[in-house]
């Protein structure tokens, strides 16, 4: 199987090039990518505990899905398509925002992303893809919250940074 691609943005999101995903890690290049957040009818978050075998972040807990866009997608289809090949579900999803960070990990990689934040609502159980995820839950976004404050070593960086600084988005797109 080949590896793919991330779309290289600058930081205006205009692609500036297509690179190896890994390739793109270890070289801390800014690329494109996105988080969905799914919410239930409590007000509840779906969250997913990172499959086991990733090669960064694996057993984190964090937001219902994320990958990288391919090119030619939009950020609604790359989300629709990974919501599904993860969780095994569809779901109608809404951009909020989109924020650039940079993460070192401790295997060498760097997640240098601009990250689109997209927002969907569904109410039953997800059938989880094994090879992509680990556990899931719902988790209220102030459950959530108190949770990283106790132990922030379980979530991953993104994750931790969307609900530090743009958990209003949120908050604003409760049911």
């Amino acid at each position: 199987m080949t590896e793919e691609n991330v779309i290289l943005v600058n930081q205006d999101d205009e692609q500036i090039g297509l690179m190896p995903k890994l390739e793109a890690h270890e070289k801390a290049l800014l690329h494109r990518a996105f988080s969905v957040f799914i919410l239930n009818s409590k007000n509840e978050i779906m969250l997913q505990q990172r499959a086991h075998h990733k090669y960064h972040s694996p057993l984190l807990w964090t937001n219902t899905c994320c990958s990288h866009q391919r090119e030619g997608e939009t950020n609604i289809e790359a989300g629709s398509r990974r919501l599904f090949e993860e969780m095994g579900f569809k779901a109608e999803l809404k951009e909020l925002f989109h924020f650039i960070y940079k993460a070192p990990f401790d295997n060498g990689l760097t997640e240098h992303e601009l990250d689109h934040v997209m927002i969907g609502y569904y109410n039953d159980e997800p059938a989880i893809n094994p090879d992509e995820v680990e556990d899931w839950k719902w988790m209220s976004i102030e459950d959530v919250k108190a949770d990283i404050e106790k132990q922030p070593e379980i979530y991953t960086v993104w994750f931790k940074i969307i609900f530090d600084e743009f958990d209003h988005y949120l908050e604003d797109h409760k049911l």
